[in-house]
């Protein structure tokens, strides 16, 4: 049977494998601790799972809606843009869709012909470069380092630029380092990315989760300019915990964002009728339990970066944001005797069922992704059995 070459040239994602492989061995009776998984560990609070149940019951999202996203959430969503970011928006400037990772996926397919170039900062998200070779692009894949916060600079953006680049691709806070730009450091390079007429894609969807009296610059805030050459990519599912429902949303120029709408139109049509109402309720509902969530994940992250940062062979600086640790274990695989990353990933899984995701993935072969979406519990336990995996490697 033949397969089409794109196909071939996919790699798997490295999250969802390893969340897979926890809830195969998790089912099959062993005691595995997982902070693999990207989402929150929260149900969706219960004035936006009422509003989904009322919306049902109504009758309201049995039928299609536009297949860009109803009016009423569009709408939503630009009050809350006016509100964060200080842009006045027209409904032609926005679509919803099927999750955040969708928005990416048909803005590449809307942007990109074939050999044209994306720059993206290493580490990245597992599915930047993946989104981008789809779109028959390629993916640009520029070294950051952990002295610089993993963080790219307009001198290496310079440096990678060629007559083929059509855009930037930043997320900040990061996933996986949990690094924030600050304000100047987006302004460099936004204004850099105006002169060059470089689109910037920001995608803001960990913007909320900030912690320790951080703030996340937006890079769309910064001025009229860099406004009008950047694409937002932003959703409910990290903030509201709605990981299941599958809403997210672009912002951004109209002929871009009229080219995704088409894409959408002749391939998943509108995103799910009742995942809308809820993620309506989500973006103008109640906010409190959005803060006892933030709140949650600070006293995590405080809590357990220290006893990470103290683990023999580990490297790392404190995250700002999102919920991920990021550390470089290089000093740790050489002491048990290791040359790979996801061997040392796949060991410590076996011997002391801590499930973490290997740094391949995201560019990063010295790396692991950790999450700390998980109880206090579990992440001191997990502390506890990796100190082990560690100390018993040696002998």
């Amino acid at each position: 049977m033949k397969l089409a070459k794109r196909i071939k040239k996919l790699e798997p994602s490295v999250t969802l494998a390893a969340t897979a492989k926890v809830r195969k061995l998790k089912a099959e009776g062993h005691n595995v601790i997982g902070l693999t998984v990207g989402e929150p560990d929260f149900t969706t609070p219960d004035n936006i799972e009422e509003a989904a149940i009322e919306a049902i019951k109504s009758g309201k999202v049995s039928f299609y809606t536009a297949a860009g996203g109803t009016p009423e959430l569009k709408e939503a969503i630009i009050q809350v843009t006016k509100r964060d970011y200080g842009l006045d928006l027209e409904p032609n400037q926005v679509i919803v869709t099927s999750g955040a990772k969708f928005a990416l996926y048909t803005l590449f397919q809307t942007i990109l012909d074939p050999g044209d170039e994306v720059i993206i900062p290493v580490p990245y998200w597992v599915s930047y470069g993946e989104q981008v070779k789809l779109a028959e692009g390629v993916p640009v894949l520029v070294e950051t380092k952990l002295e610089n916060e993993y963080k790219i600079t307009v001198e290496q953006l310079e440096e990678a630029l060629t007559d083929r680049t059509q855009a930037i691709l930043l997320n900040s806070p990061s996933n996986p380092t949990g690094m924030i730009y600050t304000e100047d450091e987006l302004r460099a390079i936004g204004e850099w990315a105006v002169e060059k007429d470089i689109l910037i894609i920001s995608d803001d969807i960990y913007a909320r989760l900030v912690y320790n009296g951080k703030h996340a610059p937006y890079m769309a805030s910064l001025s009229d300019e860099i406004a009008k050459q950047t694409i937002i990519i932003n959703g409910v599912s990290k903030t509201f915990a709605m990981t299941g429902w599958r809403i997210g949303y672009a912002i951004g120029n109209a002929e871009i964002i009229k080219g995704m709408a088409s894409i959408v139109s002749q391939s998943t049509s509108n995103p799910t009728a009742v995942s809308q109402a809820a993620a309506l309720e989500a973006l103008l509902g109640d906010q409190s339990t959005v803060r006892e969530m933030r709140i949650a994940f600070e006293e995590r992250l405080n809590t357990i970066y220290p006893k990470i940062a103290a683990l023999p062979g580990f490297k790392l600086k404190k995250p700002q944001g999102a919920f991920y640790l990021f550390p470089n274990i290089k000093g740790a695989m050489e002491l048990g005797g290791y040359d790979n990353v996801t061997t040392w990933v796949n060991d410590l899984l076996e011997q002391e069922h801590v499930a973490l995701v290997t740094g391949e993935g995201f560019g990063a072969p010295e790396n692991v992704r950790m999450s700390y979406s998980s109880s206090m519990e579990d992440l001191e336990e997990a502390v506890v059995r990796i100190r082990r995996f560690i100390e018993n490697s040696q002998k």
